[in-house]
Formats: C-alpha cells, structure tokens, sequence
C-alpha cells in the first residue's frame, strides 16, 4: 500500500510536479464522490482520520479505526469503486484528543490508539506529539515531540508492517496561525523544519528509514471568513534545507479553497502529500443550500441545520466570534465549516432526506441556472444517479479535481 506512496515520493524529489490528494473527511457523500472522482482518474487517492474523530473511543463521529475502513470500503464497494486504489491515513495522531489528562495517562491512550491504527490497516501514519498535556506548555519542543513519536513509531512497528510515518506538525500557536505585519502567513523556517526533521530521525533510529513525510507551513491558511493564498513566486527553500533527505517529502495541511495553480506549485517545492477536508464538506453544504432554495419549502434545511447547531453548540462555540448576525453567517456559511459536525445528527439527517423527498424529479433548467453556476450543471451531466444527488456530487468533484495532478511512471 504504502509502495505507491514512495513511488510519488520518488518521482516528486527527483523533479516532477506530483501530488496525491488525502482527503479527510468521513461524510459518505463526500467519500462517495472523492472515491468516485479517484477512479474516474485511475488514481490513488489518500482517505483520512483523524484522532478526534475517529479513535478507540469512537471519536466525534462514534467510529473505530476497524470501523472506519470497513465504512469507507462499503462506499467504495457501492460505487463501484475498486478498494486497492484507497490508502489509508491516520493524521495527527497521538494525545491530543486526550490532552486534558497527564502526560503519561494521555501517552497510554495514544498508544492504544496507534495499534489500532495499524492493526486496522492505516498505512499512513502522522504521529504529532506536538502539542503539551496537563501541566505542560501548549507546544512542545522538538526533543519532547520527537521521543513521544518515536515511542508511538515502535508501538505502530510491532502492530504492522508496511508503514510510512509522517512526522511535524503545522498546528498554529494558541490565538491562531502568526500573520507577519503583511497579513501573509509565513512559511515555516526551512532550517527549522531540517531541524525536526533531522531530531525524529535521530530518536527513530531504526525506524528512520520508515519516514517519508514531514509537515511543514509553507504559507496556506484559512479561518472562519477568510482565506490566506500562497503566492505563487514563493519558494521558502524546504528542498535545499532537506537535500540530505531524499526519501522525505512535504506534506501540505490546511489548503483548503486555494487557487487551483496553488497546488501544481506546492508540488514543486516539495510538497507530494496534499490534505483537503473542510473545503469538500463546504461544497457539499453549498449545493445543498442551492437545493433547498428550489423546492416549494424554500430555507426549510438551512432553519433545521440552525436549530441543530444551536442546541448542541460546543462544535462551533470558541471557534466562531462576532455579534449574532455575524455567528450566523459563521455557522451556515463559515470557512471553518463547523457545520459538517452536525451533519450526522438524526435532525439533519432527517432535513437533507425532507430535502430530497421534496425536489421533483428533474429540475427545469431555467431554475437550475438560478441555484448552481455552469461548471456544477455540466459536471453533473457527466455523472450517473438521480439529478439533485448528481448536483451535490459535482459540486464536491470540482473543488476536489485540482489536487489530482498528473502522475507519471
């Protein structure tokens, strides 16, 4: 599994502008459409967990890591999706879902955690120690962070085999990622990053070889109403930094809504491993929010998704901030699409069925042209399935299409 992986890895450091997409996201629709996208392309393609949401506790979404192979298998399975092209990631796992408890206790459940991974079938392996459990500060150093994922690392080694860790972490500051007095978000030191990751090489030790990523900032970000674009003559100098590392790739978080040139270029400087989630979920809710203006009970979903939120506020309270007005807007319409929280609540689940139960068959295009723009309407023509479900589909292919760049033997 993790062959092809090395494969990009190879061909990215030796030159060639390639990427693979990992998607992390445990939406069915949205699954549905990336795996779909992925065979249409004859590509592989990277599914993610994270450790809050999926974890031997069941995470937010109420999945194991056994759980959620089997899940995403059964879609690719129903859509005719062939399993061999999926690999598995886990990301940023260690104790930061339980960083509330002591070092050592939080440590046990990450250990708990990383064998289930690897005994579920996950291939791709974050390990991020970074961030500091009771008592300790937010962030750790690079020692601190490098000996805790090395513990994790043996711990995933006597679980299974064929494994590629990725090591580093892009998590910003407590108060958000650091603008520079531009408004740009800087990039990481590239004398830095060789720093980490030359410490978790060391602390690996016979393990070393086993690392193939290394996250690093190269300037991409997103908050609530806003998103910070790369731009595109930036070359923070990670593959001279990492010249004596040439097994090592890049991998890029938080790209979500970038341009799509954005990503053609993070390829170049390195980056072969490219995470998109919030923006695929944020398309799914941007077509059914255009449905729900074309059925005779125009707004019925967006008020259902409303209610929903607002009785269980915890997903979205801390991370949205302003006047009322402008905490709505955040919670149907925000970035940080804190919405896809709720989309597995039985409320929600019952309004996107209300939804669909009331659209008519085929929609007149006069209406259509109204909701959706002409690349969503030309896209779903090329799908199969009922209309309104071919609609919701191409809106999340298109935001996913232009991670998928070209890969050549």
């Amino acid at each position: 599994m993790t062959d092809e992986l090395r494969k990009i890895i190879t061909l990215n450091r030796n030159g060639a502008p390639v990427a693979i997409p990992s998607v992390c996201t445990a939406h069915p629709d949205v699954l549905r459409a990336s795996l779909a996208l992925a065979e249409r392309k004859d590509q592989q393609v990277v599914i993610e967990a994270t450790s809050n949401q999926v974890n031997q506790d069941g995470g937010y979404t109420g999945i194991t890591p056994e759980g959620f192979i089997r899940y995403v298998h059964d879609i690719a399975d129903d859509a005719g999706v062939d399993r061999g092209r999926i690999i598995f990631g886990g990301d940023h796992l260690g104790p930061q879902a339980w960083r509330a408890m002591p070092a050592e206790a939080a440590m046990e459940k990450a250990r708990v955690l990383v064998r289930d991974y690897v005994k579920a079938g996950f291939g791709k392996i974050h390990l991020d120690c970074s961030e500091g459990c009771a008592g300790e500060a937010a962030q750790l150093n690079d020692d601190q962070t490098a000996s805790r994922s090395a513990d994790l690392a043996r711990i995933c080694a006597e679980a299974g085999e064929d494994l590629l860790f990725v090591v580093g972490t892009e998590v910003p500051p407590p108060g958000g990622a650091r603008m520079d007095e531009d408004g740009d978000i800087p990039p990481t030191d590239a004398t830095d990053a060789a720093k980490t990751l030359a410490m978790h090489i060391e602390t690996f030790g016979d393990l070393a070889p086993a690392i193939g990523g290394l996250v690093v900032q190269p300037g991409v970000e997103f908050s609530p109403t806003e998103v910070h674009h790369m731009p595109l003559a930036r070359d923070p100098g990670f593959l001279a930094a990492l010249k004596d590392y040439p097994n090592v790739c890049l991998e890029a978080h938080s790209t979500d809504y970038q341009h799509p040139e954005v990503f053609h270029r993070l390829a170049e400087l390195g980056f072969a491993f490219q995470k998109v989630g919030p923006a695929l979920t944020f398309a799914y809710r941007e077509a059914l929010y255009a449905l729900d203006t074309l059925r005779g009970a125009k707004g019925a979903l967006q008020a259902a998704m409303e209610e929903v939120m607002l009785e269980t506020p915890k997903h979205w309270q801390g991370h949205y901030h302003g006047a009322e007005d402008a905490l709505y807007q955040q919670r149907h319409f925000g970035l940080a699409d804190r919405i896809r929280y709720y989309w597995p609540q039985p409320k929600a689940v019952a309004a996107v069925k209300a939804l669909f139960d009331d659209l008519p068959s085929v929609i007149p295009d006069a209406a259509l042209q109204t909701a959706f723009d002409e690349a969503t309407l030309t896209r779903a023509e090329m799908l199969d399935g009922a209309q309104a479900q071919r609609l919701v589909d191409a809106q999340i292919e298109l935001a996913l299409e232009p991670y998928f760049l070209e890969v050549t033997s």
